[in-house]
């Protein structure tokens, strides 16, 4: 169904829908109706940008926390792992004990790990607090 409406229009944009109106097949009805729907439909999706605007920003600097977050990290797992090993010297091949002690420490470092990710604690916190390992 359609609806009869009455308009008043500058006499330019008047003259321009004359125009357009004057090809084949084209009604000025037809082309303002397109108009219209056109302007709506941008209308619309402009609200639905600007509400995803705002997320996507948040989420932009999420991510950039994120990305610094562990650049600092690695940085400064690679400068302990470096001056670790600049620091401690090697074992010697016939002290066993020794590896076997440095394996059991590292099997419990690797657990102590896995249990802190699985329960979602952190040993450095968000608000500077520390928990110790068990």
């Amino acid at each position: 169904m359609k609806v009869r409406h009455n308009l008043y229009i500058d006499q330019a944009v008047s003259d321009a829908l004359d125009g357009l109106a004057a090809r084949p097949g084209a009604t000025k009805s037809g082309i303002v109706n397109d108009a219209l729907r056109a302007y709506l439909a941008r209308r619309g999706s402009r609200e639905l940008d600007d509400l995803f605007k705002t997320r996507l920003d948040r989420m932009s600097r999420d991510i950039g926390r994120l990305a610094r977050d562990t650049d600092v990290l690695l940085e400064s797992l690679s400068l302990f792992v470096r001056y670790q090993l600049t620091v401690t010297a090697p074992l010697p091949e016939a002290d066993s004990a020794a590896r076997a002690v440095g394996r059991e420490r590292f099997e419990a470092f690797v657990a102590q790990v896995g249990r802190q990710l699985a329960g979602g604690k952190r040993s450095i916190g968000r608000d500077g607090d520390t928990e110790q390992p068990s």
